[in-house]
């Protein structure tokens, strides 16, 4: 049964009811496992001759326990399958993949439940059929292995230093050669990474079919603080149309960052050995229209910054910006308050003054202009030499909106977040204050 019997997932409990009382007691175990009568129509398999299934959608959409349920109806209906499931780490194939909410074990019937062998990192059904895991950060391992069906979960969060997520999708293909007709089950929210650009690609010519979908579609079985959280985390960001809406944000020609390169900076590694730290401040013309940039960021003893927090306003008072900036310098124990001066002078460091007498404030003036500047911070995250600690979606849309030339086609009127965000790198990374010096002995 391919097609899903969407009454039935719409009638209230007490019609499911009735209709699983007049059921005997075999047909009852198996009514909460029916998938194909339960499921919306977006989370079954496509019709037609294709190669890979993309599922391409929002936080929340369901699409893990649609990429379970299809490994489980190849496993249950092909007893020579030996199918791969690969994730960013094996931690993670095993939470989510196998053991999770979604997984293959609670998506199955009690009395057709596969044994999950850890040790061997192997799934085997009753049948015979055969379920391996593997991890992305491997890519070696899936060389050699060979396959009949595949699941590749988030693939957009797969390890990206040393090509590692194309290396292993291409070691996987290379070994899909059991089976007359091998396929390929993909799930991901959708992320500017070469990897999900090149499946995109690859729909044109028919072997890759695409489901996309949103949140919402699966509004009727999430929380509804779930759905609250993630408006107020991604609300009025694009980053919104890619978590939610499930949409691929596209690079604005000639911006000098693009996404590709900021998803690169979100899989760094963390540290808590830093030399240097600073919160950077683009103050506003007023409190009526333009945010307050403040952004807190530090210098690694390896040398790469990292970008700790956002603490940005908007529509704020001089004392309130302060204000926020004071706190945010004692929270982080900050070396440096950066302050851009060009717009009100000294007035900027009497009101910071105000705030907190004791601020370690320095005053810089702009002498070229907000994408000159930014250039060579742009550089840094080319060479990987800035990392991201944390989701900024806000900020970042501001970044991919800077362009060479001078032009800004981002939010806002005006890229307050970014221009704070390159005033904090230039005084830790290319001012004459980024040599690195001992802040505790």
């Amino acid at each position: 049964m391919t097609q899903r019997i969407d009454w039935l997932a719409q009638e209230e409990d007490c019609v499911q009811n009735r209709i699983a009382a007049a059921l005997n007691q075999e047909e009852r175990n198996e009514f909460d496992f029916h998938w194909a009568m339960m499921a919306r129509s977006a989370q079954l398999p496509p019709k037609g001759n294709w190669r890979t299934w993309l599922i391409l959608a929002g936080r929340g959409f369901g699409k893990t326990r649609a990429g379970a349920e299809w490994v489980r109806l190849v496993a249950e209906s092909q007893s020579e399958a030996r199918i791969a499931l690969v994730s960013s780490s094996l931690n993670e194939a095993r939470a989510v993949m196998v053991e999770g909410e979604s997984g293959l074990l609670a998506c199955s019937p009690p009395e057709r439940r596969p044994m999950f062998e850890a040790s061997l990192r192997r799934v085997r059904f009753p049948n015979g059929a055969q379920v391996q895991l593997y991890s992305a950060a491997e890519p070696e391992s899936l060389r050699g292995p060979q396959h009949s069906h595949a699941w590749c979960d988030e693939i957009g969060k797969w390890p990206l230093s040393h090509n590692r997520a194309t290396r292993t999708f291409d070691n996987l293909l290379m070994g899909m050669r059991l089976g007359n007709d091998p396929r390929m089950a993909v799930t991901t929210t959708p992320r500017a990474v070469p990897l999900v650009q090149r499946l995109l690609d690859q729909a044109e010519d028919g072997s890759c079919v695409i489901t996309r979908g949103s949140t919402y579609d699966n509004a009727m079985n999430l929380p509804e603080r779930f759905l609250e959280a993630i408006e107020g985390e991604f609300a009025g960001s694009q980053l919104a149309r890619q978590e939610i809406a499930g949409e691929m944000l596209r690079d604005i020609e000639g911006a000098l960052w693009t996404r590709a390169m900021l998803e690169q900076a979100n899989a760094g590694t963390k540290t808590d050995s830093l030399c240097r730290i600073v919160v950077a401040v683009d103050p506003p013309i007023s409190s009526h229209g333009d945010e307050c940039g403040i952004i807190v960021a530090g210098l690694g003893d390896d040398g790469v910054a990292r970008i700790l927090a956002d603490c940005s306003v908007a529509k704020a008072q001089p004392d309130r910006w302060a204000k926020t900036v004071a706190d945010a310098a004692q929270h982080w124990e900050a070396d440096r308050v950066v302050a851009e001066a060009n717009q009100g002078g000294a007035m900027v460091e009497s009101v910071l003054r105000a705030a907190d007498n004791r601020l370690p404030i320095r005053l810089v003036h702009a002498s070229r202009g907000k994408a000159a500047r930014a250039e060579p911070v742009a550089a840094l995250y080319s060479s990987g030499r800035v990392i991201h600690c944390g989701s900024f979606p806000q900020l970042e849309d501001q970044m991919c909106g800077l362009l060479i030339g001078g032009d800004y086609s981002g939010p806002g009127r005006s890229p307050d977040r970014a221009d704070a965000l390159v005033w904090a790198l230039t005084e830790l990374m290319l001012g004459t204050a980024a040599r690195p010096s001992v802040r505790h002995i």
